[in-house]
């Protein structure tokens, strides 16, 4: 398998090539995570895919975005300035929990660009007004600030991990990539999170949509998983899948589970 680190209009992604002419798939990472954390999907998916997880602004080597407060819409504009750099299309869009506000947001306004969505344990964002921050936002950013981002990923990475005592090595993975987190990025990220409405996004979507969330995601419980699908229009409303025995990092826990939700994309695209 060869991967391949680029850095394009100031993003920078994580790319493994595909056959000519098969599928792409774009990964959208949550907002304690980065594109390597999805690295265990790759021997999952057909070799005939192009494969491409981003480093959302803020992260990695990407870029920040220049507002610190801002919107899912500009993670969606950052995402079409390198989806046209790529020369790509349409893609199968995923995003993962902050992913799936971006994904949204995408798919709302280039639905063009996209074949089919997936959300994936999604984070339906606290829905506050642009310059106000949760609570639950305003501590991301506090611990993150008082801790620094290896103690901070410590605190929290085993509750992204369904059974952590018996997961070692998964807690240790999203612990790796948690521990990468860094301001402004995380903190601009948190603050779009507070913002964020994913109930009202999923009711603007026309892309053929699908949901999947662990069973035992604490994080974002199924409950809400539930309430996007619902939120969907009809003509767009796909699968919604559970997984059994699954934690919020989904794609770690059970990559098979995840992998054939994301093949089920190509499969039914329109």
């Amino acid at each position: 398998m060869t991967l391949q680190t680029h850095l394009v209009e100031g993003i920078e992604y994580l790319e493994r090539p595909g056959a000519p002419g098969g599928p792409v798939l774009m990964l959208l990472h949550g907002i304690g995570s980065n594109a390597t954390s999805f690295q265990p999907l790759f021997d999952e998916l057909s070799g005939d895919w192009r494969v491409i997880a981003w480093n959302a602004p803020g992260y990695g080597r990407s870029e920040p975005l220049p507002s610190d407060w801002p919107l899912a819409f500009d993670y969606a504009g950052a995402l079409h300035r390198l989806v046209m750099a790529l020369k790509l299309d349409r893609v199968l869009l995923a995003g993962h929990s902050l992913g799936t506000l971006i994904g949204a947001a995408y798919a709302a306004a280039h639905r063009d660009r996209v074949a089919r969505l997936l959300l994936a344990s999604p984070a339906l964002g606290h829905g506050m007004s642009r310059g106000s921050l949760s609570p639950t936002a305003q501590a991301r950013i506090d611990d993150l600030h008082r801790l620094g981002a290896p103690a901070f990923a410590a605190a929290r990475a085993a509750r992204l991990i369904y059974r952590p005592e018996d997961n070692p090595g998964l807690v240790a993975r999203v612990r790796e990539g948690m521990s990468q987190v860094n301001s402004p990025g995380y903190d601009a990220a948190a603050r779009m999170l507070a913002s964020g409405r994913l109930l009202d996004d999923a009711a603007r979507l026309f892309v053929p949509t699908d949901v999947i969330v662990g069973a035992e995601d604490v994080v974002t419980p199924p409950d809400g998983a539930r309430r996007v699908h619902a939120a969907l229009r009809d003509e767009a409303r796909g699968t919604l899948t559970i997984v059994p025995c699954a934690g919020h990092a989904i794609y770690l826990q059970t990559p098979a589970a995840f992998a054939a939700a994301l093949e089920a994309l190509a499969e039914t695209a329109c």
